[in-house]
């Protein structure tokens, strides 16, 4: 299948070149930026004797005639322009932003006005733990964020035997890769190193997504208090989640049930690390009970399994592929 990124100049763009360019099936027929007219080895230097080509100044129409399915690793807003005028054309959709992840009044609460409200009610979210089905007929994937994805994938098997009413917390750390290539204050070296921080506690952008994704998989209202916290690594994410539960369970004979058929989920039987993950598209999962409350661990890369590598798992479910072809597996240790 010919495939093409659009936004390629950024971590997430880079690690979908990574991963697509040994695909088995697909065949990058298109790269493009919104000023183009470079080559790729310009952008990434770590390409330089490894892949070479031509970065275009996006164009709608030479995306349809070349591609049959396209990545969208551009920033909220501008992703919803694009996925508006490629949906005219008979090509299929992943978008890495999240403007097609919350339902309209969510979105626009923290985010900014849809200018796209038909395409909004036909996307899927990019879970196939939970959504695969759905996925696999879909022409507009919303990829799920880096947060939501640890956040979600630990907590949903325990929302049957949650207590009723109760509030979820999540306190999650992740690498400084994940703020993106643009330089800010905050993501500064001086800021970052040696010290640790969280950022819009409680208010955070990916709240509503986590609460809105396990609210359909629940079928009840739930509530979730979260905290991001940034920490001095380059990629990783750690999400450390609290759940009160009805009665005593054994968690990790509850996760290994859940996760049977999941080849990309890895129960642990101690506690997880980042690091452990790195580099590839597994997701971690640890729990433990004590006194009415399941403490969870959930640890992924922010920017393959949070990002480019599912991405190309849900491209690969829209295809009519094995799921896990191309994904990474083998993490960046030591």
């Amino acid at each position: 299948m010919n495939i093409g990124i659009i936004g390629v100049s950024g971590y997430t763009g880079l690690e979908l070149l990574k991963i697509l360019i040994a695909h088995p099936e697909f065949n990058i027929t298109y790269l493009g930026t919104t000023e183009g007219n470079e080559q790729i080895e310009s952008l990434h230097p770590s390409l330089s004797g490894v892949y070479s080509a031509d970065v275009e100044k996006t164009d709608i129409v030479e995306v349809s005639k070349q591609c049959e399915l396209v990545f969208l690793a551009l920033p909220h807003k501008t992703a919803m322009s694009y996925v508006k005028e490629l949906s005219k054309f008979d090509i299929k959709i992943v978008d890495l932003s999240a403007d097609y992840r919350l339902k309209r009044e969510t979105y626009e609460e923290f985010y900014v006005p849809h200018i796209d409200p038909d395409n909004l009610e036909k996307s899927v979210y990019g879970l196939p733990e939970l959504f695969r089905d759905d996925i696999k007929k879909a022409s507009l994937i919303a990829n799920p964020g880096c947060y939501p994805t640890a956040s979600i994938l630990g907590t949903a098997p325990f929302l049957k035997h949650k207590l009723k009413n109760s509030t979820i917390i999540i306190d999650a750390k992740s690498g400084v890769s994940g703020a993106g290539k643009k330089l800010s204050t905050t993501t500064h070296f001086v800021t970052v190193n040696d010290n640790m921080f969280a950022y819009s506690p409680m208010a955070h952008r990916h709240s509503p997504e986590i609460e809105e994704k396990l609210s359909t998989v629940s079928g009840e209202r739930e509530k979730v208090i979260f905290v991001p916290h940034l920490v001095p690594v380059t990629r990783g994410m750690l999400a450390s989640i609290y759940v009160q539960v009805e009665n005593e369970i054994d968690p990790i004979a509850l996760l290994k049930e859940f996760y049977r058929d999941e080849k990309f989920i890895r129960i642990r039987e101690k506690p997880v690390s980042m690091k452990d993950v790195a580099g590839t598209h597994y997701c971690d999962i640890y729990a433990k009970y004590s006194d009415g409350v399941i403490y969870i661990e959930s640890a992924i890369d922010n920017l393959l399994r949070g990002a480019s590598s599912l991405a190309v798992a849900n491209a690969n479910l829209m295809a009519g592929f094995d799921e896990v072809l191309g994904l990474p597996n083998f993490a960046y240790v030591p």
